[in-house]
């Protein structure tokens, strides 16, 4: 490449170019019966269904809309716990990338200017919240079980910036 000099030199030099990913797996959930089932008053720690012996579906539908399938439950005989453990299910995960450029421009001796351009979530993939956990309400499933409402980080979102620095 020949030599580039002035302004032609400001504008091909200082380039610099950032970028971070992020990929995680889901958080362990527990679904949960929505009264205190049990009759054990503790409303610090819900109640959770038993395990249905003559369900053979997978329990994890994985949509935004249906995240588990709560026919996978079924209410314990009241006044006893159910069968299902502590966090066996897993909510959704969380892929999200971001990437940043920056223009690092030598002014005189004593200025000099930054120009940045930040792109978050670039794919703009949507990082679903967690499920509703409540799979029963009353002696009824919950139209609501397994029902995604959020979004654990926010769309695709783009900044611009400039520096001086003297």
């Amino acid at each position: 490449l020949a030599e580039t000099h002035g302004w032609q030199e400001k504008l091909a030099n200082g380039w610099q170019l950032n970028g971070i990913a992020s990929l995680l797996g889901g958080f362990p959930f527990t679904p949960q019966i929505g009264s205190n089932w049990s009759g054990d008053g503790d409303i610090r720690n819900p109640d959770r269904p038993s395990v249905s012996p003559a369900f053979s579906a997978p329990r994890l539908l994985r949509m935004p809309n249906a995240w588990f399938n709560p026919n996978a439950f079924v209410l314990p005989t009241p006044g006893t716990y159910g069968n299902l453990g502590r966090g066996t299910l897993t909510g959704p995960g969380l892929t999200e990338t971001d990437i940043a450029f920056m223009k690092n421009t030598h002014l005189t001796e004593r200025f000099n200017m930054q120009f940045r351009a930040e792109f978050f979530n670039i794919p703009n993939h949507p990082n679903l919240g967690t499920p509703n956990p409540i799979v029963f309400s009353g002696s009824a499933f919950s139209p609501t079980a397994g029902l995604i409402t959020s979004t654990a980080t926010t769309s695709r979102q783009i900044q611009f910036g400039l520096k001086l620095v003297f």
